[in-house]
């Protein structure tokens, strides 16, 4: 039996083969693939073996917020789409159980509306919920990480397992316990407490970024790790005068340097072609090379 035959058999998934890809990310990379949308943890236990007993490659996409698209796309892309119960927004929690495929936008206005300290951290950060864990994403205002007191896991077994997360379990945008061919699946997150200077804190912060970032254009978000505190990737990019730099449709943006704008039909070779001669410029001017935060195979 094909793959495509034994992905057939699984109710809660949609599958689409040989798909324009190019709307999948943020960054709107130029990309064909196959792509399966998941909508129940018992129909991705039963992909995960279809996949594994057909040797097939695969790698999670969420929202494809901090996604590099090859142009033609040799791994099987899954994304996650599982249903949640809103109405544990409906009051303030001690704890909230949910699904890795949630956005964060959702967490953001539940605190917005309750004032829950911490949450403002994820302020207008384009992600799933799994993504952001996988990422210890966050902003000046804090990290997810500290939110995060248990994550649910499959492994590519279909095995699932609960990790208990403690004070080693992060690092700056990296987790330290999800193994090659884990996938999350939920997470348990608490608030630090609640305070009715949130509302206009999130606000305010959004504005920030609405100001500071290019929030409009097609991007992928910050492109480079922060050298270290004092070397800011973003600082030192416009201290070299790189924005508006561009390779092919692809350029450094005006507005912040750490980003690069897709301004029309760019692909993952201007990518790295760009990425490469911005740390051939790190290099020479203040002897240090950046680390990707972008995802790029």
């Amino acid at each position: 039996m094909s793959l495509k035959a034994s992905l057939e058999k699984i109710t809660d998934i949609e599958m689409y083969w040989d798909s324009n890809l190019t709307n999948y990310s943020t960054f709107r990379l130029q990309s064909h693939g196959d792509l399966l949308v998941v909508k129940s943890e018992e129909a991705l236990a039963a992909v995960v073996k279809a996949l594994n007993h057909h040797q097939r490659a695969w790698r999670m996409i969420g929202w494809g917020a901090n996604q590099v698209l090859l142009p033609k796309e040799t791994d099987l892309l899954i994304q996650l789409d599982f249903k949640w119960d809103s109405t544990q927004f409906d009051e303030v929690r001690s704890s909230y159980h949910l699904p890795a495929s949630l956005g964060l936008n959702h967490l953001t206005s539940h605190a917005s509306k309750f004032g829950l300290k911490g949450w403002e951290a994820l302020t207008g950060i384009p992600a799933s919920l799994g993504g952001a864990i996988y990422m210890n994403a966050g902003t000046a205002l804090g990290e997810i990480g500290a939110l995060v007191r248990k994550v649910r896991i499959m492994n590519k077994l279909g095995e699932i397992r609960e990790i208990e997360i403690n004070a080693s379990s992060f690092s700056y945008r990296k987790n330290h316990f999800v193994n090659p061919g884990d996938i999350i699946i939920s997470a348990t997150l608490v608030h630090l407490g609640t305070d009715e200077a949130i509302p206009a804190k999130i606000k305010n912060y959004l504005e920030y970024r609405r100001n500071s970032q290019p929030l409009a254009t097609k991007n992928c978000g910050c492109v480079f790790k922060n050298y270290s505190r004092t070397r800011q990737a973003g600082r030192l990019l416009d201290l070299t005068g790189l924005k508006g730099l561009a390779v092919g449709a692809l350029r450094v943006s005006h507005r912040h340097a750490n980003f690069m704008e897709n301004i029309g039909g760019a692909g993952s070779q201007d990518f790295h072609s760009l990425t490469e001669l911005v740390n051939l410029q790190m290099r020479l001017h203040w002897g240090v090379e950046f680390e990707l935060e972008v995802k790029a195979v």
